[in-house]
């Protein structure tokens, strides 16, 4: 899957880089018709519910599936942001 990520403010170190192209390979069984994907990875002042926030937009034809989550850590964060994309992926497949 040819995933695009970009970070915003700050340079993410190439091991979590590796993570989430690991992470949005193994997405691709659940997207087979995919085109593609964006992450965005930014830092946010809310420090109780986590900084760390993971834009991810699946690009899939007929529409786009777009998902933001916020985690203590990115890893959290694109966890979370996949997760919910295999439900609204399987919410799709369903119709």
């Amino acid at each position: 899957m040819n995933v695009q990520i970009q970070s915003v403010k700050f340079d993410a170190d190439k091991r979590l880089i590796e993570f989430i192209q690991k992470k949005m390979d193994r997405l691709d069984r659940f997207a087979e018709r995919s085109n593609g994907a964006d992450v965005v990875l930014r830092l946010d002042h809310d420090q109780e519910r986590g900084n760390k926030v993971a834009v991810i937009n699946l690009h899939i034809p007929g529409n786009d599936i777009h998902v933001e989550e916020r985690a203590r850590t990115f890893e959290e964060a694109v966890d979370e942001a996949i997760d919910n994309i295999k439900r609204q992926l399987e919410k799709v497949k369903a119709r």
